[in-house]
């Protein structure tokens, strides 16, 4: 596994080793975000997600309810009808 090191500025600015630019992707006006895992910081290029954070976000509080595919087209065809609605 390579290491690359980079220096801290007094203001708290570093600069990205350009092999770890390269293996990310970015360039001028790319964002990185740091998030802390198991006690390390983790850099990456923002905007990239795993399909388990995606999962998190849509169900904080775990797994939808089971429903009838009865019950899903009565919700489809009412959300249809609300925005469809004539006023």
């Amino acid at each position: 596994m390579a290491v690359y090191r980079s220096k801290l500025t007094s203001q708290g600015r570093t600069s990205i080793p350009v092999e770890v630019r390269r293996k990310l992707g970015l360039g001028p006006g790319s964002i990185v975000e740091w998030r802390e895992v198991g006690g390390e910081f983790v850099v990456r290029r923002a905007g990239q997600v795993t399909s388990q954070e995606i999962y998190e976000a849509l169900f904080p509080e775990g797994p939808p309810r089971a429903r009838t595919l009865a019950a899903l087209k009565q919700g489809i065809a009412g959300a249809v009808r609300s925005r469809h609605h004539r006023r």
